[in-house]
């Protein structure tokens, strides 16, 4: 009971020290009052507060982005707001409507000048996050765009392995893999340790996934 008190105490303090710091568009942002939104962004000092930023570096766009604030992003991005914009973690509202599966959002920053070839504190485009958490859409949307299906992030791993890795094997990253092998994925490339995509599958028991590999040359 006292650990849960704690850290209930923790997390508002961590809340309160936000809201000291936020900008008015942040808290318009955490409150989602898309009409204080709009009155911030057509102020004089709309443009600057677009790009201004919170204690861990994220402008009013991320944040929208992290709570999933669909129609204030919308007005933040047409406004202008920078969907690149990185914060503390390196996480920019492309990459993190990616990471997790804001489709929404994901294609009004497509929309708007995504960099496909932005990667995150890992090293990963937004594909292989998507890969990984099984957002379908996000993935389909992603090669449609143009992503490197076979890039490789610090941990050696592509979005098809990632799809396996740290999967469920079940419907969704089987339809992943299906997706990702579809735009041309390497079902062959290895990671560091030299153990390829299908033998990933093997070990886990992901008889679906292997099978879909084996049609596909795997070895």
């Amino acid at each position: 009971m006292l650990k849960h008190l704690y850290n209930f105490i923790f997390v508002f303090c961590i809340l309160f020290a936000s809201l000291a710091t936020a900008s008015p568009l942040h808290v318009a942002v955490s409150a989602d009052d898309l009409p204080a939104a709009q009155r911030l962004l057509t102020s004089p000092s709309g443009r600057s507060l677009r790009e201004e930023r919170d204690e861990i570096g994220r402008t009013p766009l991320l944040l929208a982005t992290e709570l999933n604030r669909v129609d204030i992003a919308r007005a933040l991005i047409d406004a202008g707001a920078d969907v690149n914009a990185t914060d503390a973690k390196q996480d920019s509202p492309y990459l993190l409507a990616g990471a997790e599966g804001r489709l929404e959002i994901l294609k009004m920053s497509l929309a708007h000048g995504a960099d496909l070839a932005s990667t995150n504190r890992y090293g990963g485009t937004a594909l292989i996050p998507a890969a990984e958490r099984g957002h379908v859409e996000v993935v389909r949307t992603l090669i449609t765009a143009g992503v490197k299906v076979d890039h490789i992030n610090r941990l050696g791993w592509t979005a098809l392995l990632e799809a396996i890795l740290l999967s469920d094997g079940g419907a969704a990253h089987q339809e992943i893999v299906r997706l990702l092998i579809a735009a041309g994925a390497d079902v062959n490339l290895p990671d560091r340790e030299g153990t390829t995509p299908l033998q990933h599958a093997m070990h886990r028991g992901y008889v679906p996934i292997a099978t879909l590999l084996r049609k596909n040359g795997a070895r």
